[in-house]
């Protein structure tokens, strides 16, 4: 018998699914029962929400009253560890369905009245800067209660490095987790990665390429939001494959004030028809700098890195060489001294290998950083596959990424070398000389005084 066309049995199966109701509440039972069922990874979603460690416990619709209404929030999560316990109410939505304002707020009253730490709000939204929440809601109501949210590209990264990099004790649990993350990963699941730059990507697109986006532009501030929750996605792509938190990098002002980050993703987008942003990945030699330049129909990626401290210029640049050796010809390249503010010597790499002098303008000044860039097609598609803009930009960074970042490595002095005490014949004069170890024996005589 032909077993090529069988379908092994799965623990979370995505068959029989009817709607989009089915559709959630088996999402919602799925991860609530695996984040109960193995420990490490409902540790690792709770403890940032502000749990302690624990035994943690799940239940789905439960049911409470909110003066004449009957309420059933998609699920309940409580942390216990002796004496001190953590609550938190779930609500879930899959596929393009949005949180609602009204819901959260009649669930942070129930959390309120109930003495319930926090709500969690899980669904495809991701907001455009971390912490911040996709709806807005009666900031009165989070006097007491936590209102927290994670999107379902956060839940699968969060599930796959606890998976595989983090790892997990029991090798049953850590089957569970698999076959929670088989479910999410599948598209029947409703657990959409990030898929759309919203309806009004094509007209701002074409309003950046011929010129006519205005300041009052009621269109522009959903692309630009759109922007940095792509990188925040892109983040969550990358460090899902190499098992590192990935994050965006903010100033302390567009972190402590969001409006701040989207006023100046307008005013680039505005001003020089681009938008720009940055990721970290830990331990590289900086941040990866992205920018999707409208116009050009371009991704440009670049990472800026300190040249070493000492050698010749031509030195420094072979130093930067043999770090880029498997990077493209393609790859720019570029070269700047100390003590100037204008742009540096810029060459492709295929041309700096074949004769290193060509980013070094002047011998005689020192060369105090490189940038290393890739450019690649920008995609004018809104939504996902070939083509698209999403798909372009998260293809350029992992492939700036593999190809580039993971080979740098920041320049470090070698340590100072340890002087021997060796013997030296040393011409006595009189009685007065002195045979002991100085610091200085072996150094050039001084001048002596004039007679």
């Amino acid at each position: 018998m032909a077993e090529e066309n069988w379908h092994q049995a799965r623990l979370i199966p995505t068959s029989g699914i009817s709607g989009a109701d089915e559709q959630e509440r088996r999402a919602t039972s799925a991860l609530l029962a695996v984040m109960s069922s193995v420990r490490e990874f409902g540790g690792a979603i709770t403890k940032p929400l502000g749990a302690h460690a624990g035994n943690v416990e799940t239940y789905i619709e439960v049911p409470f009253t909110l003066g004449t209404q009957r309420l059933f929030p998609d699920g309940l999560v409580r942390v216990t560890r002796g004496a001190k316990v953590w609550t938190a109410l779930v609500e879930v939505k899959t596929g393009v369905n949005s949180l609602r304002a009204e819901q959260l707020e009649n669930y942070l009253d129930i959390a309120r009245e109930q003495g319930f730490d926090a709500v969690l709000t899980i669904s495809n939204e991701i907001p455009p800067v971390a912490g911040q929440h996709p709806t807005a809601v009666d900031k009165r109501k989070l006097k007491k209660v936590g209102l927290h949210h994670l999107s379902w590209s956060q839940v699968l990264c969060e599930a796959v490095m606890q998976k595989e990099h983090r790892g997990v004790a029991d090798p049953d649990q850590a089957w569970i987790l698999g076959e929670l993350i088989r479910y999410l990963e599948h598209p029947r699941s409703g657990a959409l990665e990030f898929s759309d730059m919203g309806d009004d990507w094509v007209s701002v697109r074409n309003a950046v390429v011929a010129g006519t986006l205005r300041p009052n532009d009621k269109t522009a501030p959903g692309v630009a939001a759109r922007w940095d929750a792509l990188l925040r996605f892109v983040s969550l792509q990358l460090g899902r494959r190499l098992g590192q938190e990935v994050t965006p990098v903010l100033s302390r002002r567009e972190q402590a004030e969001p409006a701040q980050r989207l006023q100046n993703v307008l005013a680039e987008l505005l001003g020089t028809g681009t938008m720009s942003g940055a990721v970290r990945v830990p331990d590289t030699v900086g941040a990866i700098n992205v920018v999707a330049d409208l116009r050009a129909g371009q991704i440009i990626c670049h990472v800026d890195l300190d040249a070493p401290k000492e050698g010749r210029p031509k030195t420094r640049v072979n130093w930067l060489l043999r770090q880029l050796s498997a990077a493209p010809d393609q790859v720019r390249v570029e070269a700047f001294v100390a003590h100037s503010r204008g742009p540096g010597t810029a060459e492709l790499l295929g041309a700096v290998r074949a004769d290193p002098a060509v980013l070094i303008a002047d011998p005689a000044k020192e060369l105090r950083a490189f940038r290393v860039a890739l450019t690649a097609p920008l995609g004018q598609k809104r939504g996902r596959g070939r083509g698209a803009f999403i798909d372009s930009v998260s293809d350029a960074v992992e492939t700036f990424y593999r190809d580039i970042v993971q080979h740098l490595k920041a320049w470090r002095a070698a340590p100072p070398p340890m002087r021997h005490e060796a013997a030296l014949a040393v011409e006595p004069v009189g009685s007065l000389a002195s045979t002991a170890f100085s610091s200085q024996d072996g150094a050039e005589a001084e001048p002596s005084a004039p007679e």
